[in-house]
């Protein structure tokens, strides 16, 4: 099989995106917090992330913790000379991403504009807490932007009333479930969503039936049996390509030409140089996650790309909302992946114009 059928037949089978060498540089060196059990753990403390640090926001990481007991690590942003209360937004994805990356540029540029903000790592990724390392989940990953919202009451400085969050890429769609369940987040932007489950379930473009589930379903709880006898957690075998041979489809030269290259690469992201437990996919099986995505209540913006090959994720989505409140925005010309930093098309204007109405 080629190397791009490979690649294809890892991400239609759902065994999560963008993997690359097994073992991801999980390392973070200087700055001490705490697990639950009492091991060290250290955050990076000096700037590294994959954008420019801006002048206008003060920045610190902080870390807390989620229902299920992992700590998550987080940057905080704050407009320079704050006071009084702020809304206030958590901010994570791309799925597979970590928090020096698109959804750091998303919470500082919005610091920037007014908002203080926070992007986090989900659990189990980056330098949050968790193990295995490389796990992805619906509920918990949904549950870790509860936990940021728990934080952020916490603070002096931010009104509890006037929270929302920023989903991106797969975790758009952990956003919108978020807000499904959370009544505390009173505003949800997604972002180039995906709807992680439908994927992993479906296939793109929903390719896959029930008798390609089942042989997917065969194939994970195999690997669990591997793991189980073998005492260690495989990773998935799907992954970019080191290198490009122009025959890949154009979403993946897109994913390469951001993780992969010094546009947004960086040594704790899993779509950079790492990989996911091969059987993360089991669980986005059989958990929609946007089962009650028609009860959300709350003001929700969806933002997508109009030559996304995602696109159809955010249409789709849009139609299960419900009420007056709700709104979907394709930007022209852009691709999935120009909406991870391309500041010149982001619309960080209608983002700030729909938080400021909604919070």
């Amino acid at each position: 099989m080629s190397a791009v059928k490979t690649l294809m037949a890892g991400i239609l089978a759902g065994t999560m995106l963008f993997a690359g060498d097994a073992a991801a540089a999980d390392t973070a060196p200087s700055g001490r917090d705490t697990f639950k059990d009492g091991d060290a753990m250290e955050l990076v403390q000096e700037w590294d992330k994959v954008f420019p640090r801006s002048d206008r926001v003060e920045h610190r990481k902080v870390t807390f913790r989620t229902r299920y007991g992992t700590v998550l690590a987080g940057d905080l942003y704050m407009p320079r000379d704050a006071g009084g209360k702020w809304a206030a937004l958590a901010v994570s994805g791309p799925f597979g991403a970590v928090k020096e990356q698109a959804s750091g540029l998303y919470a500082q540029t919005m610091a920037e504009r007014g908002f203080l903000t926070l992007a986090f790592d989900p659990s189990y990724t980056g330098e949050s807490s968790g193990e295995p390392r490389h796990v992805a989940s619906p509920d918990i990953n949904t549950e870790d932007f509860s936990a940021a919202v728990d934080f952020l009451t916490t603070l002096d400085a931010v009104d509890a009333e006037r929270i929302g969050i920023i989903g991106i890429c797969g975790f758009g769609g952990m956003g919108l479930n978020a807000a499904a369940m959370d009544t505390r987040i009173k505003a949800t932007v997604a972002v180039t969503m995906y709807d992680m489950s439908r994927v992993t379930a479906n296939g793109y473009f929903d390719s896959m039936d029930a008798d390609a589930r089942y042989a997917l379903r065969q194939q994970l709880n195999a690997q669990r049996t591997r793991d189980a006898r073998s005492g260690s957690i495989a990773p998935s075998a799907a992954g970019l390509p080191e290198a490009l041979t122009g025959d890949e489809p154009q979403f993946v030269k897109d994913y390469f030409a951001y993780y992969k290259t010094g546009r947004g690469f960086h040594p704790r992201s899993i779509n950079s140089n790492g990989a996911w437990n091969a059987t993360s996919a089991l669980s986005f099986l059989n958990m929609p996650l946007l089962a009650y995505a028609g009860e959300i209540r709350s003001a929700v913006l969806l933002v997508h790309g109009e030559k996304a090959h995602s696109r159809y994720f955010s249409e789709d989505a849009f139609k299960k909302l419900n009420g007056d409140n709700k709104e979907l925005l394709i930007v022209p010309g852009a691709s999935h992946t120009d909406l991870y930093d391309r500041v010149d098309i982001i619309p960080f204007d209608r983002i700030e114009a729909f938080f400021r109405a909604n919070l």
